[in-house]
């Protein structure tokens, strides 16, 4: 081998591989004081030590927090607190089907018909082809506005009369060993009534 031949051979072996030029370059501490160049030395064994475990560290950390979230942990509070005179409790009843179809009148469906979702603004039955059979043809019939004259409406009289009936959606009420019925119980916030009337005289007042 001659001198050039070996000249170059010297050269390629002073250049750094792909992995110490990651190792210099990466942002993760410690690597590039382990991948550097020369022989094996007491300091870089110990950065070798040191790395492998924290990352081994981060790794079963981070298996323990994965089982961890997958066991679904949930903490559950009680208080109890016994008491020899109980208050009756307030009840609040959510229904859905906050009015009965069948209670509507020609004049109340004149009057609410589009705040409950029935009626158009021109008085007209909305998505009638989305309404079932037997009650499309109910509220055709009440829908019929042509020679009728509307009378006066009251928002009140009107939830006492068409909204559902404690009497009748109660089954079975029993406080402190004692039967309760409907009686037991009385409306506490009409909040609800007052603004629905005001927005119902709104929009006849824009109507006319």
């Amino acid at each position: 081998m001659d001198e050039k031949e070996k000249s170059t051979g010297s050269v390629g072996s002073l250049q750094p591989s792909s992995i110490h030029v990651f190792a210099n370059t990466s942002s993760l501490h410690g690597i590039r004081h382990i991948f550097v160049y020369g022989p094996m030395t007491v300091r870089r064994f110990m950065w070798t030590v040191v790395f492998i475990g924290s990352l081994g560290l981060l790794v079963v950390e981070c298996a323990e927090r994965v089982a961890f979230y997958f066991s679904y942990p949930h903490v559950a509070k009680l208080e109890e607190v016994a008491t020899n005179n109980l208050v009756f409790p307030a009840v609040t009843i959510c229904n859905l089907n906050e009015f009965r179809f069948s209670k509507l009148t020609v004049n109340d469906l004149y009057h609410t018909g589009e705040l409950l979702g029935l009626l158009n603004v021109h008085l007209e039955i909305q998505s009638p082809q989305m309404a079932d059979p037997i009650v499309l043809k109910a509220l055709k019939k009440k829908a019929d506005f042509k020679h009728y004259k509307p009378r006066v409406f009251n928002m009140r009289e009107f939830y006492e009369r068409v909204g559902h009936s404690l009497k009748d959606m109660m089954l079975y009420c029993k406080f402190r060993g004692m039967r309760c019925t409907q009686k037991d119980f009385k409306t506490v916030s009409l909040l609800k009534v007052i603004l629905k009337e005001t927005i119902v005289r709104g929009l006849r007042i824009s109507d006319e």
